[in-house]
């Protein structure tokens, strides 16, 4: 690392500047979101890429666009703003007695397994808090968690990410469960096959999504090739709203499922009793070693492990 590289230290004002210039594509727009004149940002542009020694941007008449070194800088400094304001926040909700802000993420199963019944838990002790859940693929999960953007995740650890990263506490593994609408042809029966339910209509996830490759290879595994009409979708309302208006056969996590049948959202579902039982790999709750849990971080993690009845890390 060069002595100058060594000694960078970027403002605020800078890496704001550089993040409203990557959204927006423009100087004059950039300038104006940060409160300046645009000769103002184009200087403070020029002296922050003068610091690091490599232009952030490619200037053209259709607008600007981040380089390879602008697309790291950004990057980073999304991460250390982010940070700032949780800092200001904590100190602000510290100082106010309220409680901070969490934000968390999971996949699908142990979102509506675990962390409703957890943070209805604490939200109803400390009703200030700020509690933000996102709920999507493992990869997605992993990728905003390495960002330093949510303080932890239950989600599946993936190759092209370093484990080493991660505090990792084994979860449980998701059972599938196949849903349809409470009139379909084999709500009633007290028993289905694969066989059976491959000549219906599916909804599933994208293809690389666990539950779709476990549901399908339990069909690849008593030599039935996998169903031809498949929906796919990620997005739970879609699949409410198809399988509420046709045949098809969704496959979800047990907890999703179960959640659709119960009242009051599941007076128009159904799960059907399979003779095959699917399971998925595991999921772990993971944070990063580098960034320390807040306080209430600290609580939420503690309450969701206690959901699962696991003993806690």
């Amino acid at each position: 690392m060069s002595e100058s590289l060594a000694r960078l230290q970027l403002k605020p004002a800078q890496l704001r500047l550089i993040l409203r210039i990557a959204e927006t594509g423009r100087l004059q727009q950039a300038a104006s979101a940060c409160g300046m004149t645009q000769p103002a940002a184009s200087r403070m542009l020029a002296e922050t890429e003068r610091q690091l020694g490599a232009p952030l941007f490619l200037r053209a008449p259709t607008g600007m666009a981040p380089t390879e070194i602008g697309t790291a800088v950004i990057r980073r400094a999304r991460t250390i703003l982010r940070e700032m304001g949780n800092m200001a926040a904590d100190v602000t909700a510290l100082r106010g007695g309220h409680a901070g802000a969490v934000h968390v993420g999971a996949v699908t199963g142990p979102a509506v397994g675990y962390l409703v019944p957890a943070i209805r838990e604490i939200k109803h002790e400390m009703p200030e808090a700020d509690i933000t859940v996102d709920v999507m693929p493992s990869r997605d999960l992993l990728q905003h968690l390495t960002a330093g953007e949510m303080d932890f995740a239950l989600a599946r650890i993936l190759p092209e990410f370093d484990s080493r990263d991660f505090e990792i506490l084994p979860m449980r593994d998701e059972k599938v469960a196949f849903c349809t609408r409470a009139g379909h042809p084999l709500a009633r029966a007290p028993m289905v096959t694969l066989t059976e339910l491959g000549e219906y209509e599916w909804i599933m996830q994208q293809r690389g999504a666990p539950i779709r490759e476990a549901t399908l290879e339990a069909f690849a595994s008593v030599g039935l090739p996998e169903p031809r009409n498949i929906v796919s979708s990620a997005s739970i309302v879609f699949t409410m709203a198809y399988l509420a208006e046709s045949n098809a056969v969704a496959s979800v996590s047990e907890e999703v499922g179960l959640l659709l049948r119960r009242a009051p959202v599941g007076a128009g579902f159904a799960l059907l009793e399979c003779q095959r039982e699917i399971r998925v790999a595991p999921y772990f709750l993971l944070n990063l070693r580098r960034r320390p849990l807040s306080q209430l971080a600290q609580r939420v993690r503690a309450r969701v492990i206690e959901k699962t009845g696991l003993a806690p890390a």
